[in-house]
């Protein structure tokens, strides 16, 4: 990588980039991470994660470049954080120390991280309960994560029954502002009936954005299906009607 950046002979393409730059890059491999992983493509996901890992060595680079920091720094500091956030494997605070810690369950383990990032973020000065939620998480994922942060201080629905009757009262008041013709106030009803719907997810114990992913895959699958069967007699979809690529629709349905 610092060869990469070297100004005498280095890549003209890697030397012009900042941190900025690229972040688009770092998520677009890490999607193609997960994407790897849920489709259990296990030949091709070390590639990806080596292509992850690149991420992670270019901003090191450009940390070094810059005196903020060094790759060295970056794992020592996540070495401290994981020594810190399991003091019951770590009990003595070193990584080489005395290995006997309390025994405890899963849910005293999540109680346990969750007050020990707490302690952290007042550290930080994030006294708020929705300070420190990222604001470059996608939208669905951040979504989660700011409910379950309300959650926490009783400010939740008791059970999935709720959001569910939120889900259908949202629709409703985004059909209102359809029959409007309001278009501003649409497009806010659906950025609420997404909060909700991802509120949902959160109940359900469900990954609102893996849950989306898979929801793509079924369309492709389902869709290509339909547009080959298509193919087969000579034809285009735009050659079909509405009615016959639905019902082809549900045949490639029904054949799942």
């Amino acid at each position: 990588m610092a060869q990469l950046r070297n100004p005498d002979g280095g890549c003209p393409w890697d030397l012009k980039q900042d941190f900025s730059t690229i972040v688009p890059s770092t998520i677009e491999e890490a999607y193609e991470v997960a994407e790897a992983i849920e489709s259990k493509d296990f030949e091709h996901l070390h590639e990806e994660l080596g292509d992850l890992l690149f991420q992670v060595i270019f901003y090191a680079q450009l940390g070094r470049e810059a005196g903020h920091f060094d790759f060295s720094r970056i794992v020592d500091t996540l070495v401290h954080k994981l020594v810190r956030r399991h003091p019951h494997v770590f009990p003595s605070g070193e990584l080489y120390g005395d290995n006997s810690g309390e025994s405890i369950d899963e849910t005293r383990v999540n109680q346990n991280w969750e007050a020990i990032k707490a302690e952290e973020r007042g550290a930080k000065g994030e006294s708020g309960t929705l300070d420190g939620v990222a604001l470059g998480l996608p939208g669905l994922t951040r979504a989660a994560k700011l409910q379950k942060r309300a959650s926490r201080v009783g400010f939740d629905w008791p059970d999935i029954d709720g959001v569910l009757d939120k889900i259908e009262e949202e629709i409703g008041e985004l059909r209102e502002a359809v029959a409007a013709g309001d278009r501003e106030h649409a497009g806010e009803e659906l950025g609420d009936l997404l909060f909700s719907c991802a509120n949902a997810a959160r109940h359900l114990k469900v990954d609102p954005e893996a849950a989306l992913r898979g929801c793509n895959r079924k369309f492709e699958r389902r869709f290509n299906a339909v547009e080959a069967s298509l193919h087969s007699r000579g034809r285009t979809p735009a050659e079909a009607s509405l009615a016959e690529l639905d019902a082809l629709w549900e045949r490639a349905k029904s054949g799942e």
